[in-house]
């Protein structure tokens, strides 16, 4: 027989008026979920670190394309760092226990996160497509300093588009009956009305994927035209193995950056799909599918340090200068090894 204690505990808060229901899972569920959120949250900061610290700390990794990653990790980072700690005390209670104005700005944040983190691979596209389809001018039209203002202007972008979204309340404009009669102390939800479910998929999800897939399309089929033409090449051994290191090299970042963005749409579409239908059907979708949706998309912020550390060479020497802190030694040559 169920103790008033324990009915007491089924709401977020115990006595109050209007109160959330509480979620209640066994010991052993909570443990594993605390566990895991815990685990994706560790391995997005640390392993988002430590690609920061690597473009920061070593010379030779300070390339266009590196400030852009640079940049891509700050971002998952920060998902780690502000997202992840209060998404997951909500997803475990199903209650939000810090109030309307930090659940607006974690919403907030959550969307322009997410939204940023697009942007940067529709830049990382254009810097791979740059560098593969049009080499010779590569150099001279994508500089660091050109980068960085691709890395402003993402960042000014998604601030501007997410935060000035939400805070007008224009996503949720003809859904008030409904945030009526679901409101209890305790609630925290990101609702879209039918327009801006669908604009919001397509501008921050859809049309960005479209044109990355479409960029990187043409990236490996040039790519493919520029290894069959050195394998061709018979001039000089020494200038045939040099064009074939640069192309392969050319090719295997564009490959792992595919992987990166590959990831990305994997991780993300079903929530973005589900935000689009979630209006039509009365926001029925069960609350377990929904937060697997959501967490789905937390994690890819941890997917991105792991696949550069598995595919990208640089970044695994890297990763273990860091990891086996030679990075403080003082010997300089040995650094230059490392990364080499």
């Amino acid at each position: 027989m169920m103790t008033d204690d324990f009915s007491q505990e089924q709401y977020c808060f115990p006595g109050a008026n209007f109160s959330c229901v509480s979620t209640q899972f066994n010991v052993g569920t909570k443990f594993a979920l605390y566990f895991l959120f815990a685990l994706g949250m560790l391995v997005t900061i640390l392993g988002n670190s430590v690609v920061i610290v690597s473009v920061s700390h070593f010379k030779q990794l300070h390339n266009p394309t590196n400030v852009l990653i640079l940049s891509l990790a700050l971002v998952d980072l920060l998902v780690g760092v502000l997202v992840i700690p209060f998404s997951a005390i909500r997803t475990i209670h199903s209650c939000w226990f810090y109030g309307d104005t930090l659940c607006q700005l974690h919403s907030s944040f959550d969307m322009f996160l997410t939204t940023l983190s697009i942007f940067h691979l529709v830049c990382i596209a254009i810097d791979r497509h740059q560098a593969i389809c049009n080499p010779l001018h590569y150099s001279r039209k994508m500089t660091i300093s050109v980068a960085w203002i691709m890395v402003c202007g993402s960042w000014a972008l998604a601030a501007a588009y997410s935060f000035g979204l939400l805070y007008s309340k224009a996503n949720v404009a003809g859904l008030e009956d409904y945030l009526t009669s679901i409101n209890c102390l305790g609630s925290c939800n990101l609702l879209f009305n039918t327009l801006w479910g669908i604009l919001d998929s397509v501008t921050s999800f859809f049309f960005p994927c479209t044109l990355i897939i479409c960029l990187y399309t043409k990236i490996f089929i040039v790519a493919k035209e520029h290894v069959r033409k050195v394998e061709d090449m018979s001039k000089c051994a020494n200038n045939r193995r040099r064009g074939g290191l640069i192309n392969k090299s050319e090719h295997k970042a564009a490959k792992t950056l595919g992987i990166v963005l590959g990831a990305f749409i994997i991780c993300w579409m079903p929530f973005f799909i589900n935000s689009i239908i979630e209006a039509y059907i009365g926001f029925t979708t069960p609350a377990a599918i929904f937060e697997a949706f959501v967490w789905l998309g937390y994690f890819n912020s941890s997917l991105n340090p792991i696949i550069y550390a598995l595919f990208y060479p640089c970044f695994k020497k890297c990763f273990y200068c860091i990891v086996t802190l030679k990075i403080f030694s003082s010997n300089s040559s040995t650094m230059n090894v490392i990364v080499k």
